[in-house]
């Protein structure tokens, strides 16, 4: 891919995405559907998925950005019931896959069926997240669905590399797989860990944002590559660091978080366009040097209903024989719900990282056509056929959050203690230093307003009451700022401030805003 070619196809990409979120579409889906059409325009160049692109520079961080925003403490709560889903299940769609394909392809070797089952086990979490987020899924489907999406690329990947060299003459004994798989995620995780903690304790001595961020950058990079030539999983190194590092980010500097989020965000919306994107448009050179017939279609078409399937049979038994055989199970977890636990069977749609381990295929893998094909099929056909209809499951079964009101109390109860502390330091301070009464009181009534806020949003809606008295606030103090700002530009044009005076006062008043947009 030259680089007009990787401009052109990032700068549609995101006008495409753009298009999505300004009518509220599902971004990722509409990508590969206009990929998918774009892939037989006369004149389109061949953009080819280079695995050597996609695994160790855009796999890393999107699951390092992914990584920073989960929630360590959910994700460590529901570890059981991800393992399941991020070992056992793409375990158990390795064996269902590779044994289908053996049954439906004639000819093909078994220990090539099972490379295809590698390759198509782990689901790409990025499109169901979406609209879950969009639906309101409860936190804790949403919790294991990040989660396995975290972790379940480590599982396949190792089992992907244990199938090619069975498939290309290297076979490996059950001994040696096991141990592949051990060294592979235990060592993955503790590269990522250590890393995590050498990382952030540079950061704390660095005080300096620009330097923390930009070293932030480097940590997906850094682990993937580390653990990858150590021969362990670079995915769950990547995961390690990035869960360490998020679950510590409030000991970092305020300005270091806040500029990694706008960086890590745009990163993502960036990369995951281009990918999306670029799955779509994988449809010509497949066609062209798979060598595509209808015996061959139809058995991908039953390989994919294979891989949908053995989601579905896998999540009612696994979620429900764990409670039934254990009483702590049952006494320590809530039950899902086969509503939820549907939902999560439906959201199984693969992504990037099976087309690229498809195209990282040795010369000499047998069969290696068909695979690419079968992995196209079905990576496109889940995209497509379960993300399209995943809204439509969410509201039938009627699977939504009631986790709002909630939420809201806890953190109004929190602002309110944390107000009082924050006066009372204020007290103390004010006691101490002689401070003039009209600041200690402007100070009090801040701390007073933010505690009160969240109070405000347990009541009424504001349709029933009109607008509440921190709303008002808010809606003022911008109006406020609006004309600052006003004024600060037209001095700026006219000359009678440097444009980096007016940068340093415009990020004043652009953090002020920013938190009044959080509240």
């Amino acid at each position: 891919m030259h680089g007009s070619e990787l401009l052109l196809l990032l700068a549609g990409s995101l006008a495409v995405t753009a298009i999505a979120r300004r009518f509220d579409w599902p971004a990722p889906l509409l990508l590969v559907a206009v990929g998918l059409g774009l892939s037989f325009v006369p004149g389109m160049p061949d953009f080819r998925l280079d695995p050597e692109l996609v695994l160790p520079l855009v796999l890393p961080p999107l699951l390092y950005s992914a990584a920073l925003d989960s929630s360590y403490v959910n994700i460590r709560r529901s570890v059981r019931p991800i393992g399941l889903l991020a070992v056992g299940l793409v375990l158990a769609t390795t064996l269902a896959v590779g044994l289908a394909t053996y049954w439906l392809v004639p000819g093909m070797p078994l220990a090539a069926a099972l490379v295809l089952g590698a390759i198509v086990a782990p689901p790409d979490a990025v499109a169901a997240v979406a609209i879950g987020r969009k639906l309101g899924l409860p936190r804790r489907i949403m919790t294991v669905l990040i989660g396995e999406s975290l972790v379940n690329d480590a599982t396949a990947l190792t089992a992907y590399k244990v199938a090619v060299a069975s498939a290309t003459g290297l076979a490996l004994s059950w001994s040696e797989g096991i141990g592949t798989f051990l060294l592979a995620s235990v060592g993955g995780g503790l590269i990522g860990y250590l890393l995590g903690v050498l990382v952030h304790a540079v950061r704390q001595r660095l005080s300096d944002s620009v330097l923390e961020s930009a070293l932030g950058m480097l940590v997906p990079f850094g682990a993937y590559l580390i653990a990858e030539s150590a021969h362990t999983s670079g995915v769950l190194a990547v995961v390690a660091a990035g869960l360490y590092l998020g679950h510590n980010a409030p000991r970092a500097g305020y300005a270091t978080r806040l500029q990694e989020t706008a960086v890590w965000r745009a990163f993502d919306v960036l990369l995951e366009s281009w990918v999306f994107a670029l799955i779509g448009l994988q449809v010509r050179l497949v066609y062209r040097e798979s060598g595509v017939t209808w015996p061959l279609l139809l058995a991908a078409l039953g390989v994919l209903a294979v891989a949908v399937l053995i989601r579905v049979v896998w999540m009612f038994p696994g979620t429900y024989l764990p409670r039934l055989l254990s009483k702590r199970i049952r006494e320590n977890e809530e039950d899902p719900g086969w509503r939820s636990v549907s939902v999560v069977a439906w959201a199984g749609m693969r992504g990037v990282v099976s087309l690229a381990a498809a195209a990282a295929l040795p010369e000499s893998m047998p069969e290696r056509n068909v695979i690419v094909l079968f992995t196209f099929v079905v990576t496109v056909g889940t995209l497509l056929l379960q993300g399209l209809s995943l809204p439509w499951v969410i509201r039938k079964l009627g699977v939504e959050s009631n986790e709002e009101h909630t939420d809201t109390l806890a953190e109004a109860q929190v602002k309110y203690h944390a107000a009082r502390a924050s006066i009372d330091r204020l007290d103390e301070e004010a006691a101490d230093s002689g401070t003039p009464e009209q600041v200690v009181a402007r100070l009090r009534t801040i701390a007073e307003h933010r505690g009160n806020a969240a109070w405000e949003r347990l009541g009424r809606s504001e349709e029933e009451i009109g607008e509440s008295p921190a709303s008002r606030w808010r809606r003022l103090r911008r109006t406020m700022l609006a004309a600052e700002r006003e004024v600060f530009l037209a001095a700026r044009n006219a000359r009678e401030i440097d444009d980096e005076v007016f940068r340093r006062v415009q990020r004043e008043l652009d953090l002020e805003e920013a938190a009044l947009n959080r509240e």
